[in-house]
């Protein structure tokens, strides 16, 4: 069976990265009407579970991943919000195009996505890092 092209895959985000990120693309949506439209969307495909319920497989933010973007080599990011996006560190913005359409993947799973000009291209999730969780 072929994927339609295309099609989105189902995706899975924590109720506090949804709120979180809701908010920032409601607070962006003047600024940055494509990702706010873009963001928004994801949140809404979404389907929203506790924090503890969330797969270790699935990107949330804070997760580092390696993904593959077309026929170029494995990249791994951190998914970060942007106060914290350093490229030069390997984290990414949750607000850049790429960044909008990480959150909610698991390990395995594509999605087309579109760049800043225009080309779309597809990417692959092929492993996600949880950050290591700080003893209380």
């Amino acid at each position: 069976m072929q994927k339609k092209v295309g099609r989105k895959p189902k995706i899975i985000v924590s109720r506090t990265d949804h709120d979180r990120l809701l908010g920032l693309a409601t607070a962006m949506e003047e600024h940055d009407p494509v990702f706010a439209e873009t963001m928004i969307a994801e949140l809404e495909r979404a389907r929203v579970v506790e924090d503890s319920a969330l797969p270790e497989t699935v990107v949330r933010m804070g997760s580092t991943l390696t993904y593959t973007a077309d026929e170029a080599p494995p990249t791994t990011v951190t998914l970060v919000f942007p106060v914290e996006a350093d490229i030069t560190e390997g984290k990414i913005s949750v607000t850049t195009p790429v960044g909008a359409v990480l959150v909610g993947l698991s390990a395995g799973q594509s999605i087309d996505w579109t760049a800043r000009n225009g080309r779309t291209h597809r990417l692959t999730v092929t492993d996600v890092r949880q950050p290591v969780k700080k003893a209380s």
